[in-house]
């Protein structure tokens, strides 16, 4: 999320977290940027996600960019904002959607490992792929320095690609 807002590609119009304590919550509010922080805890997925939708909306909302958002998003509400829901992986998609994928990348004896950017669709890591980079898996690596090294592309990658999106 940092990294978007440093690129200064595109205008954000609200950063939002389901951890009301999250780091980059304050670190936007610091900034002046509007913010939406709100526990899902005892509201129900639909009822957060109703929250969430109104609070996109009144700030203005064209596209959203996920950024270490850890939740999967319900089916009505990707379809209510079908095909303007971005999202960075840590794989080179098609290979290894969901969890772990540093340490399956490594397990696989893979050469190469990266990042995706990609639309968000009711499939897991199954929209159509915007953009990828490439980290090259050394020997001894472990998901932890490898992770390093994906997150480095990832900040170079993804404003790169979301802007192309936005600007399209």
């Amino acid at each position: 999320m940092m990294a978007l807002v440093e690129s200064e590609l595109f205008d954000v119009a609200l950063v939002a977290s389901d951890k009301p304590d999250a780091p980059g919550i304050a670190w936007a509010r610091d900034r002046g940027l509007a913010t939406f922080a709100l526990s899902p805890k005892g509201l129900g997925k639909a009822a957060y996600e109703g929250a969430l939708d109104r609070a996109l909306r009144d700030a203005g909302v064209e596209v959203i960019a996920l950024a270490g958002y850890m939740r999967l998003l319900s089916d009505r509400f990707v379809a209510d904002w079908r095909g303007r829901i971005v999202n960075i992986h840590p794989s080179l998609l098609p290979k290894y959607k969901g969890l772990d994928t540093h340490a399956r990348a490594i397990a696989a004896n893979d050469g190469v490992h990266g990042c995706s950017v990609h639309v968000v669709t009711e499939v897991l890591d199954g929209g159509a792929v915007l953009g990828q980079a490439e980290v090259p898996i050394l020997a001894g690596d472990t998901p932890d320095t490898l992770a390093a090294r994906v997150l480095v592309e990832e900040h170079r990658l993804y404003p790169k690609v979301l802007a192309e999106f936005v600007n399209r």
